[in-house]
């Protein structure tokens, strides 16, 4: 099975090696058909240490701890 990759915005970093992510995702109402935007918090692990504001592409893995269950993709800047 895949892993899920999501993108969002850093909203903390004051954990040592962990951001929090804010991922929105907008979709439409099944009665009104209006679209909705719906928002999200995903604890990641970061080594690098981004600040609050980047915007960053998180991946699924393995529990590495209590709420963390999402790393931070390294992306290259080509």
């Amino acid at each position: 099975m895949p892993k899920r990759i999501l993108q969002g915005t850093v909203v903390s970093d004051k954990n040592a090696k962990t951001v929090v992510v804010s991922v929105e995702r907008r979709y439409t109402h099944p009665l009104f058909k209006k679209t909705v935007r719906r928002s999200k918090k995903y604890h990641a692990h970061d080594e690098t240490g981004r600040k609050v504001g980047d915007v960053v592409r998180i991946e699924e893995t393995a529990p590495i701890s209590k709420l963390k269950r999402w790393i931070v993709l390294h992306e290259s800047k080509a």
